[in-house]
C-alpha cells in the first residue's frame, strides 16, 4: 500500500495531534509527607491528619497536587532512614521531611538526629527528589543545653544544604490545650487544622520551586 505525499502527511499529523493535544493535563505532582504520630494521624478519624488536611486545603486553593502519608507513630530519625528507600516511591516529586520529635523526647544525641536528617537528605538528593525540612522544638523538660543544641538543627541544615524549612511543625497548637488531645503532645482535628493553616504558604512556595505554579 502506498500514501501519497499529502497523505502521508496527514496521517502523521493526525498521530501527533493525538498524543499531543494543546491544553492537555499534566500529571499531578506526588508529594510525600515522611514523618512520625503528628504525621501518622495519631488517635484521629481517616481523613483528619496532617497530610489528608494538607491535600484537601492544597486542591481546594487550585493546586494539583497527590499526598501521601508516610507517618509512623513512635518512629525516630534512626526510623525514618532505615525506611526512607521504601517510604519514598519511584516518581515521588517531593518529599516533606518531619521527623525528630521522638528523638528528643528520648533524650538521644542531637548529634546523632542531625547526622540521621543528613543522611535522609542526602539519600532523597541522590533520587533527585526535592526535600523541605519541617523543624521541631525540644520540649522544655529537657532542659536548656539540649534545646540549644536540638533547636539549632532544623535551620542550620536547611542553611546548609539550601533547604525550604518550616521552622516549627506544631507552631500554633503547642499551650493550646483546646487543640491537643488529652495526652498534651498531639494534635487533634481541630488542631491539624491550625498546623495546615499556618504551614500552607510555605507548602505552597515548596510547590513553585518543584514543579512550577500548579494553581
Amino acid at each position: 500500500m502506498q500514501f501519497k505525499p499529502a497523505g502521508l502527511f496527514a496521517v502523521v499529523a493526525a498521530i501527533t495531534i493525538s498524543f499531543a493535544r494543546p491544553g492537555m493535563a499534566a500529571d499531578p505532582l506526588k508529594l510525600v509527607v515522611l514523618g512520625d504520630s503528628l504525621v501518622a494521624g495519631y488517635e484521629l478519624a481517616a481523613g483528619q491528619d496532617y497530610p489528608a488536611q494538607l491535600d484537601k486545603a492544597l486542591n481546594e486553593a487550585g493546586y494539583d497536587v497527590t499526598i501521601t502519608n508516610a507517618g509512623v507513630s513512635g518512629d525516630t530519625t534512626s526510623g525514618g532512614l532505615a525506611r526512607i528507600d521504601w517510604s519514598i516511591p519511584e516518581g515521588t516529586d517531593g518529599v516533606l521531611l518531619e521527623l525528630g520529635a521522638n528523638d528528643a523526647l528520648r533524650g538521644i544525641s542531637p548529634d546523632k538526629t542531625k547526622e540521621n536528617l543528613e543522611a535522609m537528605v542526602k539519600r532523597l538528593s541522590e533520587r533527585h527528589i526535592p526535600v523541605m525540612l519541617m523543624g521541631m522544638m525540644a520540649p522544655p523538660n529537657m532542659g536548656d543545653a539540649y534545646a540549644a543544641a536540638f533547636n539549632g538543627i532544623y535551620e542550620g541544615l536547611a542553611t546548609a544544604q539550601g533547604l525550604p524549612l518550616y521552622p516549627f511543625f506544631l507552631d500554633g497548637v503547642t499551650t493550646h490545650a483546646d487543640l491537643q488531645l488529652s495526652d498534651g503532645m498531639h494534635p487533634n482535628a481541630d488542631g491539624v487544622k491550625i498546623m495546615v493553616e499556618k504551614s500552607l504558604p510555605a507548602v505552597e512556595a515548596f510547590l513553585a520551586t518543584i514543579g512550577g505554579q500548579q494553581k
